[in-house]
């Protein structure tokens, strides 16, 4: 199996084209800083992980920024701190905030020369609108949990963007599924039939922002970065 197999990628975004860890850890500093706490990084990102996929099976039609409201609210609740409505709201809100790896928006503008690029995210229209822009608006289309009534790793996800896909003459098989996230992503895909890529921004550490799963994680390829993947197929050209 090459990358030049492959005549569409389909991405997943917050984790691994925006650095969702960063952007999280950043919009929750001001919140901790009001209330005088002091939660390192990786409790606060396991913390987010664990609320934030709870909250999406309870409440799978929730638009995404109400759902990090109540993430919040959340673990508000777990450490001990007030959430006031304010700070919920302006938590939803910074999805378009979030900054983009450094490599995302290059590797991206070089992929779209030789691929069809798609996403499938768990956020709103309007969120992901904000990061396509900053990447640079290298995708043909856009599938959301908005849209889709539920959030990923559920597999109707899967299932939407295929039917998407198929409408417009996409075999499953010239399918390349790019993502970060085991728990949302990655074995979700390979259920769905798809062929994977590990876009392994952790450098294989669990934890962070993204729930753990039981099963080892088995991709068809894996890389370090994006940058890395362009690295890769541009040898495979070669």
């Amino acid at each position: 199996m090459r990358l030049a197999d492959f005549t569409t990628l389909t991405f997943d975004c917050y984790g691994t084209l925006i650095d969702w860890e960063t952007g999280i850890h950043e919009a929750l500093r001001p919140w901790l800083a009001r209330h005088g706490a002091e939660i390192g990084r990786e409790a606060l990102l396991a913390a987010f992980a664990r609320h934030e996929s709870a909250q999406q099976a309870e409440t799978p039609s929730m638009l995404y920024p109400e759902l990090l409201g109540r993430v919040l609210m959340r673990m508000g609740a777990e450490f001990g701190l007030p959430v006031s409505a304010a700070e919920a709201e302006a938590f939803g809100r910074s999805v378009g905030d979030w900054p983009a790896f450094p490599d995302s928006a290059e590797a991206l503008a070089y992929l779209r020369r030789h691929y069809r690029l798609v996403v499938l995210s768990n956020v709103d229209r309007a969120g992901i609108a904000r990061s396509a822009a900053e990447l640079g608006e290298p995708f043909a289309f856009v599938c959301t949990a908005e849209e889709i009534g539920s959030y990923k790793p559920d597999p109707r996800n899967f299932a939407f963007l295929l039917e998407r896909l198929a409408e417009r003459g996409c075999r499953r098989e010239a399918i390349l599924h790019t993502a970060q996230s085991p728990f949302h992503d990655l074995l979700p895909a390979r259920r769905a039939g798809l062929a994977t890529c590990w876009i392994d921004r952790r450098a294989g550490r669990p934890g962070g922002a993204t729930p753990p799963v039981a099963a080892p994680v088995a991709a068809d390829f894996r890389f370090p970065s994006l940058a890395a993947m362009v690295d890769a197929h541009r040898r495979g050209r070669g």
